[in-house]
């Protein structure tokens, strides 16, 4: 029997029940999960073990990769750009990076950009994969880059590449980069543990991945997924390395903790405000949210409704029943989800990762004992 840290409310108890039964039947190695309603944390629960060898506790100063969640914290700071009339989801993104019109870009608005549908996916052709710690290196390729569908037809993940977009985007409008702009803004008014870019200082307290046993399913493989996922440069090189820990990817290399995350995301569910600071208005977290293109993308294996930036619930419902619910998933299981319609947010993070796409069944079911008991 794993020994579980932290608390749940005494409505809350089937959540630590189903905390406690991944770890029982082994399908953790450690793992948080945060859950905020209202406001307030009524769940924060940890247990096992930061490390492969199991001699690091999982502990309340664990942070852990939070790969592609970090996506949302992206989005939001471009969403904090919009709402201060500095930027225009419809707006093409050449009118702030004017190189981006290159190979029949110009008409790409910045809100089909955010909802990956630019076609742009992955780099076909062979580089370095080190390259991709070179953030200008990478902007310039994605300027002269053709697209790999006509923009706006459909969507398509871009795991890696949505990062140095959106990133572009915002400096090129803000004159810092995220992860600066995210510590400056949100992170250290709040005093919430989430990082895109960590400090070697911070480096000592981040959870070692288990990586998953099988592949991913990708469904019919073509040229987007090949190049978004199957390539040998697909992703930076070194993910244990103190670079990819050191580097800025506002689409995969966020670092966090569950209730920094979560405290975010019940901001996002409960009128856009944290300790006194707006994050975003009420009414654009809604046009954050708001469904920008759905259908079957064309790099995961699934019918997926995007906002700018953001993942919506329906219809995979990987976070519970809300129909309002968004959030994102990241690579291995962890997640974020915030759901307007309940005042309720949360995330799970952990180091025990599965080959799951979307929805991994262990956060599934603590969000679904959620809703059972906040019902």
């Amino acid at each position: 029997m794993a020994e579980i840290f932290g608390f749940a409310a005494p409505a809350y108890a089937a959540v630590q029940a189903a905390f406690a039964a991944s770890f029982d039947a082994g399908e953790e190695l450690g793992a948080r999960f945060t859950l905020v309603e209202a406001g307030e944390v009524v769940v924060d629960l940890w247990a096992g073990h930061a490390d492969r060898a199991r001699t690091r506790p999982f502990d309340a100063r664990t942070l852990a990769p939070v790969f592609s969640v970090t996506k949302v914290l992206a989005a939001v700071l471009v969403a904090r750009l919009v709402q201060a009339g500095r930027l225009s989801y419809r707006q093409p993104v050449a009118d702030v990076w004017p190189e981006f019109a290159q190979a029949g870009k110009g008409a790409v608005t910045v809100e089909q950009a955010l909802s990956h549908q630019a076609g742009l996916a992955g780099f076909p052709e062979p580089m370095e994969p080190s390259l991709w710690f070179d953030w200008d290196a990478v902007c310039g390729k994605l300027a002269a880059m053709a697209p790999l569908w006509p923009p706006g037809t459909a969507s398509g993940y871009h795991p890696v590449t949505f990062g140095y977009i959106a990133g572009e985007i915002f400096r090129r409008v803000d004159g810092r980069t995220m992860g600066r702009a995210l510590r400056e803004d949100i992170a250290g008014p709040l005093g919430l543990d989430l990082w895109i870019g960590l400090p070697d200082e911070e480096h000592g307290r981040v959870a070692q991945m288990q990586r998953p046993g099988a592949l991913p399913d990708f469904g019919e493989i073509n040229d987007a997924t090949r190049a978004a996922f199957m390539t040998a440069w697909a992703s930076p090189a070194g993910r244990d390395e103190a670079a990819w820990r050191r580097a800025e990817i506002p689409s995969a290399n966020g670092h966090a903790t569950a209730p920094a995350l979560a405290r975010l995301a019940g901001a996002l569910a409960d009128g856009g405000s944290l300790d006194g600071l707006e994050i975003l208005s009420p009414a654009m977290i809604g046009e954050l949210a708001r469904q920008r293109i759905a259908g079957q993308d064309l790099v995961l294996p699934a019918v997926i409704a995007w906002g700018a930036g953001v993942m919506r619930n329906a219809p995979l419902h990987p976070w519970g029943p809300g129909q309002a619910t968004f959030g994102h998933s990241g690579w291995g299981g962890a997640c974020l989800f915030a759901d307007p319609g309940r005042r309720l947010g949360g995330a799970y993070v952990m180091n025990r990762q599965s080959p799951i796409l979307v929805g991994d069944p262990r956060p599934k079911r603590l969000i679904a004992a959620a809703y059972g008991a906040s019902s």
